[in-house]
């Protein structure tokens, strides 16, 4: 099992939330996840290391943008 964090920035609803949460719980894999709207921290968890440009894509799908 795998978890990993990042920071997805432009969210500001639970909509917005929500949509984060279907496109990246929709990569290969991918267990759980979980969106903290206030910071736009977003936990993933996996069965195994989910490749970055996966996450990335999957939050671009969703309309929003990876921070740093």
């Amino acid at each position: 099992m795998s978890a990993v964090t990042v920071t997805v920035t432009g969210m500001t609803c639970g909509h917005c939330a929500s949509s984060v949460r279907e496109e990246v719980g929709s990569i290969p894999g991918v267990t759980a996840v979980d969106v903290d709207l206030a910071s736009g921290k977003v936990i993933i968890d996996s069965d195994h290391q989910v490749e970055e440009d996966a996450i990335k894509s999957a939050v671009e799908e969703a309309g929003y943008q990876l921070a740093g």
